[in-house]
Order: C-alpha cells, then sequence, then structure tokens
C-alpha cells in the first residue's frame, strides 16, 4: 500500500473514533464516551481541565444527567493533518445543541490529538475555545 492510501485509511480510523464519541454523546453514554480515549488522557473545554480517562469519564456522566441531558454534537471537520505516523490532529467547527435547540447556541473551535497505539487509534487529547 502507498503512502497514500495508508493515510486514507489512518484518516478514515481517526475519524471514526471521533465519531464514536460524538454517537456515545447523542446517546448520554459517558462509558462510551470514553471507550478510545487513553488512560491518561487531556481534557480541556469550557469550564476546566480533566486529566485521565476516569476523571473524564466521571465528568461527562454528570453532564449527561445534568445540563447535556439529550444533547448533540454538531461538528464541521476543518483539517486532519499526520506531524508523525503514529499522531493526528484534527481540528473542526462544533456546537452543543441542547435538547430543546435546533441549532447550536455557540459554535467552537476544537483540536484533538490522537495517537496509535497496538495499531488502534486512540483520543490522546482535546481541547475546545470559543470560534
Amino acid at each position: 500500500m502507498n503512502d497514500t492510501a495508508v493515510q486514507a485509511t489512518d484518516r478514515t480510523a481517526v475519524l471514526e473514533v471521533i465519531d464514536g464519541v460524538y454517537r456515545a454523546w447523542a446517546a448520554n453514554d459517558a462509558d462510551a464516551f470514553v471507550t478510545d480515549y487513553l488512560p491518561d488522557a487531556t481534557s480541556i473545554v469550557t469550564g476546566g481541565r480533566t486529566d485521565g480517562r476516569d476523571a473524564i469519564r466521571a465528568r461527562f456522566a454528570a453532564m449527561f444527567t445534568g445540563p447535556l441531558r439529550d444533547s448533540s454534537v454538531r461538528d464541521e471537520l476543518l483539517s486532519v493533518r499526520f506531524p508523525a505516523p503514529d499522531t493526528a490532529i484534527v481540528n473542526s467547527r462544533s456546537g452543543v445543541q441542547l435538547a430543546d435547540q435546533t441549532e447550536p447556541q455557540r459554535w467552537e473551535l476544537a483540536t484533538w490529538v490522537l495517537v496509535r497505539k497496538g495499531g488502534d487509534w486512540a483520543v490522546a487529547a482535546y481541547h475546545n475555545c470559543p470560534a
């Protein structure tokens, strides 16, 4: 397989990880939400920094039963880069759509850092900021 085909395959796999995170969000399933996070992953979102998959799971479990209950995320891919063979950086524009909304109230710019471990892609870090 040539480099272009490998990169296309990796791109598809990386985006599937992110799609899985958002499917879990829509299901309000905190366990599934962090399935593809590394144990030492970092998440920086409005309200603070969370270190570690277990802490990220706990934070989102609380939000999924509270202010984010029945919410979903609208995500628009901006770019996917592979600065090293087992590292992907994904940028997107996303917005949380609450249950009673037809559009997100605000948009954010997001950066995902994924790494390949044992053949599978996993989230190492996530960060967002207002768009």
